[in-house]
């Protein structure tokens, strides 16, 4: 899920295992679950599926993936991907890493299950941890640093083109001194690439389920295409804060604070983040905010029922994409640059400027 997987790759290496790395989700992923996975199954399933295949097919004979809890359907995809996997003819062990504050017990059995045949000595674990979460800090903050630079670059594409390259350098680190060498060498590239800051940029907030907002195929590439549209983009969701905001301690009170007047209860995914972090966006001065959901995700669903009533309360235009393989490439484009326009608009209104240009 987007750029994590030398985390976890680094994680299992230094535990002993010979770690098969499936290719980046791409076009034929999708195909391949969408292929094999229940028809209403959403889009994160299917890519998820089509990437144990591709595993599967490199020599893999044991996954590791991770759960979910609460009334989301999530919660039943490790179930059911291991019954797809098997009714196939696989014989793979899937191992799901359940969130620890929620179900400790599952969380213990499957840390058993992943350490059992491990080579690495248990005094080295600390270590091994705690190396791969200052990774995937530095991942985070490598991002963050391309995401802030992109709208302002002077040769479209250099910042993509760059950051591919700093991720090559991270994916390379492995002691923590090298991980922060690595980080401030990223950074330092990044910082080099060209940019004009007299731009004036709208600002849009990107909220939603957290696999379609992290992963690009999912999203085909939403917040790229928005920042080389000149858009400055705050994404809502990074892994690492999310690990530690929702896996290990329970945090991110100012967003339910900020959803309750809206949507009090949990109702499954992020449905009630998306409230609270709309209200944030929208307290914040944001231009407007995008949701991102999977097709038929319930949770996602809630949230888009109620997002019109919090756009009107608080003056923020919001757009949904509801995102399955179905969705084309053209489509997103089109609408991304028809929701800019009006925000661009709806700016120069406030500005006091024509809000009709090139007459």
């Amino acid at each position: 899920m987007g750029n994590s997987p030398p985390v976890f790759k680094q994680i299992l290496s230094e535990l002993g295992y010979d770690v098969v790395v499936p290719p980046p989700p791409s076009r034929r992923t999708l195909d391949l679950g969408t292929k094999y996975a229940p028809e209403f199954a959403c889009i994160p399933f299917k890519i998820l599926l089509g990437s144990y295949l591709e595993a599967i097919d490199l020599g893999a004979d044991t996954i590791i993936s991770t759960g979910g809890v609460g009334p989301c359907r999530a919660g039943y995809y490790g179930e059911l991907h291991r019954g797809i996997l098997h009714d196939l003819g696989h014989d793979v062990d899937l191992i799901i890493i359940e969130p620890p504050l929620k179900r400790p017990a599952d969380f213990l059995r499957a840390m058993y299950l992943l350490f059992r045949e491990r080579k690495a000595p248990l005094w080295k674990l600390p270590d091994i941890f705690w190396r791969a979460w200052l990774k995937l800090n530095a991942i985070d903050c490598v991002e963050k640093a391309s995401h802030d630079i992109r709208t302002f670059e002077i040769d479209k594409g250099e910042t993509t083109t760059v950051f591919r390259q700093c991720m090559e350098i991270l994916d390379a680190a492995q002691s923590k001194i090298e991980i922060k060498e690595a980080t401030d060498a990223s950074l330092e590239l990044l910082s080099a690439i060209p940019q004009d800051r007299s731009r004036d940029p709208i600002k849009i907030g990107l909220i939603g389920e957290i696999y379609v907002v992290l992963e690009p195929l999912a999203n085909h590439n939403v917040q790229v295409k928005l920042e080389e549209m000149g858009v400055l983009v705050h994404r809502s969701i990074y892994l690492a804060e999310w690990t530690q905001n929702n896996a290990l301690t329970n945090r991110e009170y100012d967003v339910k604070k900020a959803a309750e007047p809206f949507l009090s209860e949990l109702v499954g995914g992020h449905g009630r983040n998306s409230i609270g972090e709309t209200v944030l966006y929208a307290q914040k001065g944001f231009d407007g905010v995008i949701q991102l959901a999977p097709f038929a995700c319930i949770p996602e669903i809630v949230a888009k029922s109620i997002l019109p009533y919090v756009s009107r309360k608080l003056n923020i235009p919001v757009m949904t994409l509801f995102l399955d393989e179905q969705t084309g490439e053209g489509g997103i484009r089109t609408r991304l640059e028809a929701f800019v326009d009006l925000l661009v608009q709806r700016k120069k209104k406030k500005e006091g400027q024509l809000a009709c240009v090139g007459i």
